[in-house]
């Protein structure tokens, strides 16, 4: 039994059916490798990309950090990453689709049939762009479920047929008991003659 309300549990999962969490704590933690592998390979020849790589690594340990302290507002900076660059891509790939000529060129060099290739280079292009907007989706998802785990109250819930009850917090029913009231006095008299 899920102790998130309903509205909160269909969202919580996310690829390889694992917790929306999980999942941007492992794509903080792979953007920060990669990252770290490319400022590695460049830094001594390119002072920029250095720093947008400096950047994104902290972009991205921000966004693992703020996952795993339940914390929101240092996710939202990855956030905003994931979506400039998913806006990024899709600009190239506007480009390259309005504007094939370079696409032709190149397949040209490499002597291969250029419609296939076209057709080839297009769908990965979609396939990409599926992935990044999915993505997109598992991180926001994981930022609303971060800002509603301190708000939202635990419900517990018994469903029958057709209706649903709300069981009162076990706090409540146990830190005051019900006072008994006395019987009534037609049954003590009745009693004891």
């Amino acid at each position: 039994m899920s102790l998130l309300s309903p509205g909160l549990r269909s969202s919580t999962s996310c690829c390889l059916c694992c917790h929306v969490r999980t999942g941007t704590i492992l794509l903080g933690v792979w953007h920060m490798v990669s990252t770290f592998c490319i400022y590695f390979l460049f830094s001594d020849t390119l002072y920029i990309v250095s720093a947008i790589s400096l950047l994104m690594i902290i972009i991205s340990g921000m966004a693992t950090y703020g996952a795993f302290k339940l914390r929101p507002a240092w996710i939202i900076p990855f956030l905003c990453y994931e979506c400039f660059d998913f806006c990024l891509n899709s600009l190239v790939a506007l480009c390259l689709i309005f504007n094939p000529s370079t696409i032709r060129d190149y397949v040209k060099q490499l002597v291969i049939d250029v419609e296939y290739m076209a057709v080839a280079v297009a769908f990965f292009i979609t396939c990409i762009l599926i992935v990044k907007a999915y993505l997109i989706l598992c991180v926001w998802r994981c930022y609303v479920y971060v800002s509603s785990w301190g708000t939202t109250e635990i419900l517990n819930y018994i469903t029958t047929n057709d209706t649903t009850v709300l069981i009162p917090p076990y706090d409540d029913t146990v830190a005051f008991p019900p006072e008994k009231s006395p019987p009534p006095p037609s049954y003590s008299t009745s009693v004891s003659a």
